[in-house]
């Protein structure tokens, strides 16, 4: 399986920082291959890894993933079901080995990785942390998460002193392995009370915050700004309270809009049965109160509508990262999605400014960025160029802050980024029919990208396999297609001998592939690659297939 380039770069600079001081986290967001990059560096470290996780289904998913990036390796399980130490990577439930003697039978380990690193903090990690070091001093820890500021500012200090790399929601969109978010920040004239709502340890106080939003004339204005906006997309609203969530689904429901609810206090297997309906598409709208803002995907959702502000930019990150994700057209089959419309009722957009943890990284190739700045407030240290810690939220430089972010300004060239995409990847993407076809051929796979009826559709084989449509989108997003060509043939392309870079690709093509061209070999060549050839033929015996799929989206 083969990295995207800023995934090798995070991993590289996770791996230096590991070396370097002995712990280090990484942070990436939804989207960005956190299971990838975390197996990469669990890989490259070498030694006897043992890898956290703190629900089941993450279990078998990292496992599956670490097997694909270390195919060498020796894994196990130390679950319920299973105890099992490997002398390579366990993949284990902190739920378990945090009880006594599960903990007691520990072995030695010279690597520590927690997966979703923010819940480093709560006792059971801390627990197997410190039998960690008791048993080996010098093991190295390391964790991946998308927030890292969870309540308790200086919650992660215990565990990390130092942050490796951060990337940015909008590296991910910019490259089309996300959605591109829509803003809209509407305001009911509520945003100086919103201003004095007491902030606890954890978030805003949400009673008083109930007491401001939860309002028939803000929950009509919702209603209204939906409909304009967003009416004939899948949402999911997150609000203060479940009274709030209670009266805002019922007004969804006076308009004919099938809406539907989950809140903490339901027992388990309602939830669960209500997220399934949900992304079934048995209900349009999901209104949900703190129990959606990690773990959970449905990439089907395409509009986030923000009931209550969000005292970490962590959070509001997190909630509206649950509509950026692509469609995988086969588990959602019909459903064309580009883009993602965010409605802020609460200011968060107004208050946190952007929707990136602002650091610049700025050394995109080698070994590491050095690490030194550091936070004034918690002392971490952080990548070069950091103008806000991700630890505890602290602005570093304010006025810097302000100018990179006026400087940057709004991604919106998408065209020339998608340039960037095909000149990154490791395979040559060919040009066929005057540019409405673009192919690749990693000759044990090979993907697809064309313009169908005004939608960009990328379809994919891997030998011995059935071809598949990877993705549909808009027609002025060919970007996001692209990246789901480009991820399938590195996972399932031959490692090696398909690179651009070899030799082959631009020999003339031979006298057997010009016959099965219909094409007859000239003395001064006829300018037909064996690359190009192989691409032309792929496509000649795939066409039929092709368009079936095609006529399916």
């Amino acid at each position: 399986m083969q990295l995207r380039p800023r995934q090798k770069d995070f991993v590289s600079k996770c791996v230096a920082a590991l070396d370097k001081r002995g712990n280090t986290i990484g942070i990436a967001p939804t989207g960005a291959g956190k299971t990838v990059m975390l197996s990469a560096v669990a890989k490259e470290a070498g030694g006897r890894a043992l890898i956290l996780q703190h629900r089941d289904e993450l279990v078998a998913q990292n496992r599956a993933t670490f097997k694909r990036v270390a195919p060498d390796v020796e894994t196990d399980l130390y679950t319920a079901d299973r105890k099992r130490w490997s002398p390579g990577a366990t993949f284990a439930m902190v739920q378990t080995l945090s009880r006594g003697d599960n903990l007691d039978s520990m072995p030695a380990f010279d690597l520590l990785v927690i997966d979703e690193a923010h819940h480093v903090a709560a006792e059971s990690y801390v627990k197997i942390i410190k039998r960690a070091r008791e048993i080996n001093p010098k093991v190295k820890l390391f964790g991946v998460t998308a927030t890292p500021q969870r309540g308790d500012r200086r919650g992660l200090r215990a565990a990390f002193d130092n942050v490796a790399d951060v990337i940015s929601l909008s590296e991910l969109i910019a490259g089309g392995f996300l959605v591109r978010p829509r803003f809209f920040v509407i305001d009911c004239a509520i945003q100086e009370a919103l201003s004095k709502v007491r902030v606890t340890a954890n978030d805003f106080d949400m009673q008083q915050v109930e007491a401001i939003m939860d309002k028939d004339a803000v929950t009509d204005r919702v209603i209204t700004e939906w409909q304009q906006k967003a009416g004939d997309r899948r949402t999911v609203v997150f609000c203060s309270t479940v009274s709030h969530a209670e009266h805002v689904m019922a007004a969804f429901s006076r308009v004919g809009v099938k809406s539907s609810m989950v809140h903490g206090d339901m027992p388990d297997g309602q939830r669960a049965s209500t997220l399934r309906a949900f992304d079934r598409g048995e209900s349009q709208v999901l209104v949900n109160v703190a129990v959606l803002t990690e773990g959970w995907d449905c990439q089907a959702v395409s509009c986030v509508v923000l009931l209550r502000p969000c005292s970490f930019k962590g959070t509001m990150i997190q909630m509206i990262g649950r509509g950026l994700r692509k469609v995988d057209p086969e588990r959602y089959p019909g459903v064309v999605k580009s883009d993602c419309i965010v409605l802020d009722f609460g200011y968060s957009l107004l208050t946190h400014g952007s929707i990136d943890t602002d650091v610049v990284i700025d050394d995109r190739e080698g070994s590491g960025t050095p690490l030194k700045p550091v936070c004034p407030d918690c002392d971490t240290a952080l990548p070069k160029g950091a103008l806000e810690c991700p630890i505890c939220g602290c602005v570093i430089d304010r006025a810097e802050k302000m100018a990179f972010q006026k400087a940057r300004g709004v991604l919106t060239d998408f065209g020339m980024l998608e340039v960037d995409l095909l000149n990154a990847s490791p395979y040559k993407w060919q040009d066929l029919f005057e540019g409405a076809v673009t192919l690749a051929n990693g000759l044990t796979a090979w993907a697809v990208v064309l313009n169908f009826r005004d939608k960009w559709v990328a379809i994919g084989r891997k030998d011995g396999e059935r071809a598949r449509t990877l993705a549909v989108t808009a027609n002025d997003s060919k970007a996001i297609a692209l990246a789901s060509a480009d991820d399938f043939l590195r996972e399932n392309g031959e490692k090696d001998a398909a690179r651009k870079t070899k030799r082959w690709i631009s020999e003339p093509a031979t006298n057997k592939q010009l016959a099965q061209l219909g094409m007859k070999p000239t003395l001064f060549g006829n300018g037909v690659t064996k690359y190009l050839a192989s691409c032309m033929i792929t496509w000649q015996f795939n066409e039929r297939e092709i368009q079936r799929l095609c006529l399916k989206t």
